[in-house]
This record gives C-alpha cells, structure tokens and sequence, in this order.
C-alpha cells in the first residue's frame, strides 16, 4: 500500500473505572468500505469519537493520508476531510435542503445571503444524487432515508474523503437500502473511503472490503469480507460461539389474552382483527411504513382510531391513553428506546421504577429502600451489565439499555408485552440475551407481539406470524409451516408486498 487514507495506530482511552479502547491498530485503503463490528461497549463509538476530535487519546496517534492529525473538534475533523453521519440524525428540520447543505458555508452577496445562488447550486447537486425535492423543500419533510442521503451531499461537499456511517439502515427499507448501497459504491469509485459500522452482518459481508473486529475495547482481527462467515464474525465478536441464535422455546399456546376487532384509523390502517394467546410470540412483519407500529401505538393508546375494540380476557376494555394501556396490563418497548423509552439523563433505577411508582408507592412519598430492592430484582433479572442502578442510563451500552426498559415494563406486571423492533441497534450477542428473555417470559404466559423488520429473527422466535402491507393483514403463518420449510422469508417478502 503506497500511502493509507487513515491509519489508527495503538490508540488508547480510560474513563473513570472503564478502559474503553485498549491499544486498537488498523488501516483503511483509499475508496474501501472498511467494516467495524463488535459487541455494543466493545469500544467502536470511542474509537469514532477519538477520530473525529470528540474525545483525545489517552495514547497513539491517527494519521489521514500520512499525516498525523490531531482533531479537537468534529469542525476540526470535518475540515481535515473525515465526516461522520450518526445513526441518530440531526438535520434542522425547520429549515429547507438548500439552507442545510449550505449551514456554515453561506454563499454571501456583499454582506447578505445569496440565496438565488445558493439554490441554485442546491437544483444541481439535487439532480446529480436523483433526489425529486426542490431546495426550497423543509426538512421535515423528508423520510430518513433522504436526510440520510442529505448528510452523505453535505459531507462529501466538504471534500470528505472518509466517511463514517453508524447503523445507516436501521430505519431504512429494503428499497431505501439498496440506494444507499449504490451510492456507497459511487463514492467508493471516487476513491472516498467509508468506515460502515453496522449490526447487520449479512449486510457487512454483501457491502464491505474488509471487516475490523473489536471485542472489549480490544483489537481482534482484520479480515477479508470475502473469506470469513456470519459464525466466525460471531465467534471473534462474543469470543465464543453461539451454536442457536434463535433460542426459541416449545411454551404450550393457553387461553386468548387479548383481542383486536377492527381496528381501524383513517388512511393509516384499516379493519386489524387479531388475537394473542398466553404464552405465544406472535410476530408482525412486514415493510417499513406499511402500519406495524401505527397498529401497537393506538393499541398502547399513543395513536387515536376511528372505530373498532379491545377485549382483555374476554372483557372488553377501553384505552384512551398509554395510562389505561398500563392498568389493563398492557406494556410496550416502543421502536426508539430512546425518544419514548427511556430518560437517558437518568439513572437506572429512575428510568426502571418511573411507571411503576403511582402502583408500587402509593402516598406522598416514595420507599427509597423498598424502591432500591424492586428495581435490583428487576435488574438483576435481565443480567443488566452496570456498575450501579445509579448508573446513568445515557452511559450504557444499547443492548443494556434495551433490558432497562424490559425490565421497567415487567415492574408492571404485564399480561401483554408489545416489542417493536426489540433489537435494533444492538449486537448479536445482546441479541441473543433478549431472545432468552423472551422465550422466558412466554413460559411464564405472558402474551408478547414482537414487530421486527428482520426477516429471520420474525421467523427465528415466532409461534405465529402475520403480516402487514399497505395498513391490513395479508398473511398468517404458523411454526409448523416455518419448521417444516414451506414458508420462507421469500414467502413473507411476497406476502409484505402483496397488492391491497
């Protein structure tokens, strides 16, 4: 290799109590897709943030096209050439496509904006990445996957010649996620480098040149996306293996537990009638956008409906609100842990107990003792890795995170548990936790509904399977169909896009 475009090389760096990076090394080709995998806390957001002048290395140095760099800032990374798109995007959405790609680098006319100019550079480069929208358009309006493609313009507009994507499918389509492969492709053509993190392994192996593995805050190996398995990614990854990624259960299906009869909302789903038995995962599949989680967000009472009714062990119930959900024993972990899930602020044991305190803590006052004791249990239950229910929930790894809003929920005693998406966003060994999880609390007979858009782990936990397209159910499925081979994810795919 003549010259590398980055080369990290032995960094090191210690919070209080945690060593978070311990001497990682490696090398990223000009115009290579260089993947980055390990376990959630295995060091990878660390390591992105000593790169691109969020935090300072303790030790070692970060050399762009032979040069050592020392960034300060992300402004002082972005001017060296490397950008980073978060997996939590954060455009200006009050403000139009022209104004964001332009934020910083106005086109001034004397001492005012020109603005003539500056949207008319915006048309061009607009037309150059096949986006339909005017300059004029708000943000706002745009789906994920067009900010998405948004940030990628703006830092390739900055001459970036790396850039850093963090999860960019998890909110994307199939067919969104093929576009950005495409244009990930187009960069790499232009000798840009991409450094892709992702939890999507079959993505990875399809999409990257080589792949870096991490494994607590240490360097593991560096492989060829070319001759190395989803198993031995796995292996390097968790450091052992994981012979069933899908520990799915035999639990005897009891007595219905809830039902749903014609749940309607206008131009967002319509005529929904199923039910969920005690002991059953029922699973929803289905494209992005198609109304899965519009469906359990007006069951949870987040979302009005125009008609239809709700019947909990046979009695038919009303929810106006999440609070009615809650006292008719109906929990949900919602798609966005973080914006509906959790107070990130605040500790674990506040996030845990804050739904359960009116229930648990009637009075004026809370039991501070008796407070520490149920959330412990609770805790302690899901294997939650911190080093205190002080902890801050904002500290903890995305896996974690998930069992504390788990564990929030089963505080209150659910006799139905939604789970939209359980796993986004976190590794295949956190993965496998949570799929234990659930195989334990089917056999305990509570109902759970696990919406996901993983073809494979819809199939991998479920009893029962239905689909969702164009806001109604087109298909329903049963294990024994999954088990014996006649439904496949070929079938579910079809039945997702089926004409309605």
């Amino acid at each position: 290799m003549e010259q590398w475009r980055l080369e990290v090389d032995n960094l090191h760096k210690r919070f209080p109590g945690v060593y978070a990076v311990k001497g990682v090394s490696f090398q990223i080709a000009p115009g290579e897709v260089h993947a980055l995998v390990g376990e959630n806390g295995a060091g990878k957001s660390t390591l992105m943030k000593m790169i691109t002048g969020e935090y300072n290395p303790d030790e070692g140095v970060v050399r762009h096209n032979g040069k050592e760099i020392h960034p300060k800032s992300i402004s002082d990374s972005i001017k060296e050439g490397i950008a980073m798109i978060h997996q939590e995007l954060a455009p200006l959405p009050e403000m139009n496509i022209a104004q964001n790609i332009f934020l910083g680098e106005e086109i001034m006319n004397g001492k005012f904006l020109n603005d003539k100019e500056m949207y008319h550079q915006a048309e061009e480069i607009l037309k150059d990445y096949g986006l339909v929208f005017t300059p004029q358009t708000k943000v706002k309006h745009l789906s994920v996957a067009q900010i998405q493609m948004l940030e990628i313009i703006k830092a390739v507009r900055k001459n970036a010649d790396i850039i850093i994507m963090d999860e960019p499918t998890s909110s994307l389509s199939d067919e969104e996620s093929q576009k950005l492969f495409r244009l990930i492709h187009e960069l790499t053509e232009k000798q840009v480098s991409v450094i892709y993190i992702s939890h999507r392994l079959e993505e990875i192996l399809m999409l990257t040149d080589r792949i870096t593995v991490l494994r607590d805050g240490q360097f593991i190996k560096t492989v060829s996306a070319q001759g190395v398995t989803q198993d031995d990614l796995v292996e390097m990854m968790v450091g052992r293996s994981l012979d069933n990624i899908y520990p799915k259960e035999v639990v005897p299906i009891k007595e219905p537990v809830l039902e749903v009869r014609n749940f309607t909302s206008k131009d967002v789903f319509e005529d929904i009638s199923f039910t969920v038995h005690a002991g059953e995962i029922l699973g929803f599949s289905g494209l992005v956008g198609a109304g899965r989680s519009e469906i359990m967000n007006a069951i949870f009472g987040i979302d009005k409906v125009d008609s239809g009714e709700l019947y909990m062990g046979g009695q038919k119930i009303t929810i106006r609100n999440p609070g009615d959900a809650i006292a008719n024993k109906i929990a949900m972990v919602s798609e966005d842990r973080k914006v509906r899930g959790l107070v990130l602020c605040r500790s674990i044991k506040e996030n845990i107990s804050l739904p359960n305190l009116q229930k648990r803590h009637p009075g004026v006052f809370i039991n501070g003792n008796k407070e520490k004791r149920e959330v412990e249990e609770y805790s302690n239950a899901l294997a939650t890795k911190c080093s205190s229910i002080q902890m801050s929930t904002g500290n903890l790894s995305g896996g974690n995170q998930q069992k504390v809003v788990i564990a929030k929920w089963l505080m209150s005693e659910p006799k139905v548990l939604i789970l939209d998406e359980p796993t986004r966003g976190i590794d295949v060994g956190a993965k496998f936790e949570i799929y234990k999880i659930m195989c334990d609390l089917a056999k305990k007979g509570i109902a759970i509904i696990m919406i996901s858009s993983e073809l494979p782990e819809v199939m991998g936990m479920s009893d029962r399977i239905l689909v969702v397209s164009g806001g109604k159910i087109t298909g329903e499925f049963n294990r024994d169909d999954i088990e014996s081979g006649k439904i496949t994810q070929k079938t579910l795919l079809s039945s997702a896009l089926q004409e309605v």
